[in-house]
């Protein structure tokens, strides 16, 4: 699996907006884009398209900026990465036994990522992403 740089850059938008309590404020672009290191003109068009795809809303204004458009538990990693990126591409059709033996093990793994992706939450990448406090 390929994951483009645009696709990294929007999951890490989305993990950054999945940290703001609903109570917030929306978060700016800059504050995004200064945490992350991600250009500001291209962060503009990645929460648009994630606008479009219904994972963020966008609040106008001097106390504007972003938010997510639902729980995060409720939003996938796959939404985001499809939202972005589209659908993957159909595998290619090769004649031959051996070539369509190698096609049907490709689509397994594709499966196997895509069944991954799906069932991994916002919710769940941003605990894992969370500092963890020990205590002994």
């Amino acid at each position: 699996m390929k994951i483009s740089a645009k696709a990294e850059y929007a999951c890490l938008a989305i993990l950054a907006l999945a940290g703001c309590p609903p109570e917030a404020p929306p978060l700016r672009i800059r504050e995004i884009a200064e945490a992350h290191g991600i250009p500001e003109r291209y962060l503009v068009q990645i929460l648009l398209q994630l606008k479009g795809a219904g994972l963020v809303v966008s609040v106008r204004g001097a106390l504007g900026g972003y938010r997510l458009a639902r729980p995060a538990d409720r939003m996938s990693l796959g939404e985001v990465l499809s939202a972005i990126d589209g659908p993957e591409p159909a595998p290619r059709d090769l004649p031959g036994v051996a070539a369509q033996a190698l096609a049907s093990v490709w689509e397994d793994v594709r499966a196997a990522e895509r069944a991954v992706l799906d069932r991994t939450t916002i919710a769940q990448l941003r605990e894992r992403s969370a500092p963890r406090e020990w205590v002994i």
